[in-house]
This record gives structure tokens, C-alpha cells and sequence, in this order.
């Protein structure tokens, strides 16, 4: 394997680009881009932010949707040794403040619209003097200036497999999310699940819905399908007709997203109108599909759903089910090439098969530990194995089964949110007295987010001016969709 992972990102464009050229690579309506030209606007955009004097090791934030100006800033980050932080575009003012901060960002690229956010804290964060933004009448002429005129040459740093990336900011038990910082060489090691688990290649048209900020999204809807030449159709919002569509005009061959997409595209009245015939497999990550619901789908779609597993730390895939091995429901297959799992007891001891433990892995998709915090980082990393806190069994035949969850946490849409998080925000209320968050089970989300509340004596608050003031502060998808008002906590 070692021809796929002893580079860097930054290259491996630079070679699809040379074995593609003018293959397409990226789709959004009717933009399309060639590998020979998402190239060179890469190497454009680099050689720009070169000039404000960034370059190897410097982190430039990203916060932009599902767009072509996405992939572009991604690969130009790679392109001069940088460290590209991928951020939720729903991301507060508030939350970027940390995010923005806690990373030592020194550019943010992001749209005109969402520029404002940053502009509000901007003279809190003296690190970060750059601001590019990709659209909007002065700032669109800008950034196309930069990728149109260049200059294009191509001067990609030295760099070492084991060298920073990227970094994402997943959920943290105190309350503040943690940079997890990812490798090239952990992220090139995934590059070849699409080729080497899914049979997928040049010919491939995939659908990107999962946010690129993501690493999911990141992993399966752009590294690894611009790694084999593959064609990435980008939705930066959609609507279930529009996902439709997208299938039936670009004529989609994969779709990896989670499973809210799939049981919409099941449930939706209008699906029967389209064409999706040129679908050959779907897969499936972030939360669990309901097992009764697979071979529904399969049998109405005519593709098989392949289910894999995985967390930010992990690059994130680290199991899948298998074309060419039975499928056993509920569970989340066995371990990708490369990567070893165990079940352990609290003492980190293997326990035998079909006993419950805690999941473990280790492997080349390991990150390389949080960002600036080493305390957190030993508490999950121990003698190169990952604690996922995920309980679960592993049968006879190496299938790995998920039971249950060690720490306190809710998967909503395949998004992790920590219950610590959204109780600081709440308790900030001068009506709470105090919250307490957790999950409840939703089939379309998996879980959503619920809060009971105590008030504070002789104080009335509505529950649309909570969620008003959790909206200041949050990422929409940590926002509680459901409000509890107690007299007493309870235990």
C-alpha cells in the first residue's frame, strides 16, 4: 500500500490530475471542472496564500458548504504544507471564537455571507489576520481573479506521511470541542476504500450530500473518489426531489451519506417518478440503519447498502460490510485492511468473543492526538490503540456488533454532540437554574437532542426563548429539539 500513502494530499492531486486531466472531477449544476483544472486553481489559490506569508504547518480554517470553492481552498492549503481546519458552517460567533482560537488559524476562507460571524470576534483573535471570502460581488471577482490569473506553478513543500493535514474539531466531554489532528498518511490509508472495499473507479459518479467539513464527507465524497479519478456531483443543500434528480440527470452510481438520507429517499411519495437505475451501491456511516430497513431499501433501489463504522479520531472509516461476505444485521461488518480491532475489558484486557466490551482499533487511520491537549489525548490513546468508548461484541467470524456507548453522548444525523456542551450554554440563561441533555431515539436522526430544564424560583421563561438563546450560542444541529420544564432534577 505504501505507493498510496507515502505522500501527501497535496501531490496526490498533482498525479490524478497528470493520470486524469480532463476526466471530470467536480460537478455542481452546471459548473463542471476537470481534474487539469481543480489543479490548477489549487495551485493558484496556494500560491496566493504563499504570498500572505503562509506556508508549511500554518492552519487556514475553512468554513464553506458542499461547493467547488471548497475542494479548491482544501487542496490549496494542502498545496503549500498547510493544515487545512474544516469547520461546521453553521458554526456560532461564539463557537468560532474556540474553533478559530484554540486551532491558531491564521486565514479563514468562507463566503461573504458567512464572513459577518467572524467579523464580530475578529479583534479577539489576533492570529488570524486573513480573511478571503468566496462570493458576493466584490469578493467573487477576487477569488476568481486569483484562481484565473495565478500564478500556477507548483512548488508543494517536502513533506512526511506523519506530517498534520487537516484538523476537525469533534464534540469533548468538558464541554469545548477537541482539534483532532489527522495525517496525510491516515487520510491517503482511506483514499482506497472506494477502490479496494466498494469497486468503484474513474468511471464512478458519486454524490457528495455529507458536508465536507465532516470527515466522513471529507473522506468519502472527495479524497477518495478524487484519488481514483471518479466524477463528485456537490450539493450544498438539498431537498430529497433535488436528490432525486441529481441521480437521474448526472446518472449517480454511489451515494455515501447517512442513514437519514436513505430511509427519506425510502419514504418520499415522489421517488417512483425518477430514474435510478444507474445506482450500483449506497453506503452507509455516522449512525446505525435500522437493520429492518435494509433490505427494503435494497430490494426497492435494486443496490446493496454496504454499512461501515467509524469516528473522527479513526479518519474516519475503520469496519465495513462486505459485497462479496454475507451480510448479518445490526452489524457494522469487520475491520477494513489495515486496521485491527479488539473488545476489552476496563483493564484493556481482550475479552472472548460474543462478550460485551469496549471497541478499541489500531491502524494507519489513527490520528495523531488532539490539538494542544495532551491530557485528553493520552485518555483515548494508549499504546497506539483508540478508545472509541463504544461498547460493543465481536462474533466468531470477526463481525463487530455496537451495544451501547461508555461516555455520555448523542449521535444526531451523523453529527456527535457531547450533553456538557449544550448544559454550560443553557445554564448561561439567567432564567436556568439548572439542564440536564440527553437523547432521544428518532428514526429519521437516529437520536435528537432533549433538555430538561429547572427554573430558577419566582422566573418564567418560554420555551421558544430558550431555543432562541441556544441558537446564539450552537451549531443548529445542538440546539434541543425538545424542551422538559421539572420542578426538581431528580436523579
Amino acid at each position: 500500500m505504501g505507493w498510496w500513502v507515502d505522500m501527501s494530499l497535496g501531490k496526490m492531486l498533482s498525479e490524478s490530475a497528470e493520470r486524469y486531466k480532463d476526466h471530470w472531477a467536480v460537478i455542481q449544476g452546471e459548473t463542471r471542472i476537470t481534474y487539469r483544472e481543480l489543479n490548477r486553481a489549487a495551485c493558484a489559490l496556494g500560491n496566493h496564500l504563499r504570498s500572505l506569508g503562509l506556508g508549511k504547518g500554518d492552519k487556514v480554517a475553512l468554513m464553506l458548504p458542499n461547493c467547488p470553492e471548497f475542494v479548491i481552498a482544501y487542496f490549496a492549503v494542502q498545496k503549500i504544507g498547510g493544515v487545512a481546519v474544516t469547520l461546521n458552517v453553521q458554526s456560532t460567533p461564539y463557537e468560532l471564537l474556540h474553533l478559530l482560537g484554540n486551532s491558531d488559524s491564521q486565514c479563514l476562507i468562507t463566503q461573504g455571507a458567512l464572513a459577518k460571524r467572524f467579523e464580530e470576534i475578529q479583534d479577539k483573535l489576533p492570529l488570524c489576520r486573513h480573511l478571503i471570502t468566496t462570493n458576493g460581488p466584490e469578493e467573487d471577482s477576487l477569488f476568481r481573479e486569483i484562481i484565473a490569473k495565478g500564478p500556477f506553478t507548483e512548488e508543494i513543500p517536502e513533506m512526511a506521511a506523519a506530517d498534520p493535514a487537516v484538523m476537525i474539531y469533534t464534540a469533548g466531554l468538558t464541554g469545548k470541542p477537541l482539534g483532532a489532528v489527522l495525517t496525510h498518511r491516515n487520510l491517503l490509508t482511506q483514499s482506497v476504500l472506494l477502490r479496494t472495499i466498494c469497486n468503484r473507479d474513474e468511471k464512478d459518479i458519486g454524490l457528495a450530500v455529507i458536508p465536507f467539513f465532516h470527515s466522513f464527507g471529507a473522506v468519502a465524497n472527495m479524497i477518495a473518489p478524487l484519488r481514483i479519478g471518479a466524477a463528485v456531483v456537490l450539493m450544498e443543500r438539498f431537498t430529497l426531489d433535488a436528490i432525486f434528480t441529481a441521480i437521474e440527470k448526472e446518472k449517480i452510481t454511489y451515494i455515501a451519506a447517512v442513514p437519514r438520507l436513505f430511509l427519506g429517499m425510502l419514504f418520499h411519495e415522489g421517488s417512483e417518478k425518477y430514474r435510478t437505475d444507474s445506482l450500483q451501491v449506497c453506503i452507509t456511516g455516522g449512525a446505525a440503519m435500522p437493520p429492518d430497513f435494509i433490505p427494503v431499501f435494497e430490494q426497492r433501489f435494486g443496490v446493496k447498502i454496504m454499512e461501515g463504522y467509524g469516528l473522527t479520531e479513526a479518519s474516519p472509516v475503520s469496519s465495513f460490510s462486505r459485497l462479496d461476505m454475507p451480510q448479518k444485521p445490526g452489524s457494522i461488518g469487520i475491520p477494513i485492511p489495515g486496521v485491527e480491532a479488539k473488545i476489552v475489558d476496563e483493564t484493556g484486557i481482550e475479552v472472548p468473543r460474543e462478550t460485551v466490551g469496549e471497541l478499541i482499533l489500531k491502524g494507519e487511520n489513527i490520528m495523531k492526538g488532539y490539538y494542544k491537549d495532551q491530557a485528553m489525548t493520552d485518555q483515548v490513546l494508549k499504546d497506539g490503540w483508540l478508545y472509541t468508548s463504544d461498547l460493543g461484541r465481536m462474533d466468531a467470524e470477526g463481525y463487530i456488533f455496537l451495544t451501547g456507548r461508555k461516555k455520555r453522548m448523542i449521535i444526531t444525523s451523523g453529527f456527535n454532540v457531547y450533553p456538557r456542551e449544550i448544559e454550560i450554554v443553557l445554564c448561561l440563561h439567567p432564567a436556568v437554574q439548572a439542564a440536564r441533555i440527553e437523547g432521544k431515539e428518532d428514526l429519521l436522526r437516529g437520536e435528537i437532542v432533549r433538555a430538561i430544564i429547572v427554573k430558577k424560583p419566582g422566573v418564567e421563561i418560554e420555551e421558544r426563548e430558550l431555543l432562541r438563546h441556544c441558537r446564539t450560542y450552537l451549531s443548529s444541529y445542538k440546539v434541543p429539539r425538545e424542551i422538559e420544564f421539572v420542578e426538581t432534577m431528580g436523579e
